[in-house]
């Protein structure tokens, strides 16, 4: 699937692929909008229909990851609002194994999210991802997303990576037709990012190769 002998970099992304998504699905689909309801005396029906519409808005752009934009649409302590439920935060059961595989391989591990820069302190707080992990790098230092070419322009000046010894894993689609687009030559979908969720069909990864437990990769890296 993945041709290790060539790849000195692995960029990786965190909810979805190193963490469990479940997180992030329960707090913006549930939490966000029961709190927003009781903040300002509307309907739930009502606060998620809001919340649809203004989260469409800037689906993809810096805004949508940026917690002090959501605090101010909102009016909604939104950082306080994750510490509520930040149980829920966890990694993949297969994310530790994976990582230690990495670094007996001797392989440059990065971790790149367009999380904003306090939701990934918190997560880290409670998972101790950097222990596992070389760099942590939030997007929001560039003021661009991984959706945008932008985004890999700045990270490679940085990083001097070569597009042909790096791989790039992430959950989302979008963000990895942008790598692909920006030359980026190892890429892997994650097909089960929500553990309360089914695994996503592989006719819908559009062609990318896929897991749904790195284990089963765990030799191939070693």
């Amino acid at each position: 699937m993945l041709n290790w002998e060539k790849i000195n970099l692995v960029l990786l992304d965190m909810d979805g692929t190193l963490l469990d998504l479940h997180f992030d699905n329960f707090f913006w689909h549930n939490h966000i909008p029961s709190k927003y309801a009781q903040a300002h005396n509307v309907s739930l029906a009502e606060a998620q229909r809001y919340l649809h519409i203004e989260t469409s808005k800037v689906a993809g752009e810096i805004e949508w990851y940026c917690l002090d934009y959501w605090t101010d649409k909102l009016d909604l302590p939104i950082v306080e609002l994750k510490k509520e439920i930040q149980h829920k935060i966890a990694l993949r059961p297969d994310t530790l194994p994976f990582l230690s595989a990495l670094k007996a391989a001797n392989k440059q591990v990065v971790l790149l999210t367009n999380a904003h820069p306090d939701s990934l302190s918190l997560k880290v707080e409670r998972t101790a991802l950097d222990q596992h992990i070389d760099v942590l790098i939030s997007t929001h230092r560039y003021g661009a997303t991984k959706e945008s070419q932008v985004l890999w322009q700045k990270l490679q000046a940085d990083l001097k990576f070569e597009n042909d010894s790096t791989l790039f894993v992430d959950d989302n689609l979008t963000i990895l037709n942008s790598a692909k687009e920006f030359g980026i030559q190892h890429l892997l979908a994650v097909a089960n990012p929500d553990s309360t969720l089914p695994n996503i069909n592989a006719v819908h990864l559009q062609g990318y190769s896929y897991i749904t437990d790195y284990k089963n990769i765990i030799d191939d890296i070693i």
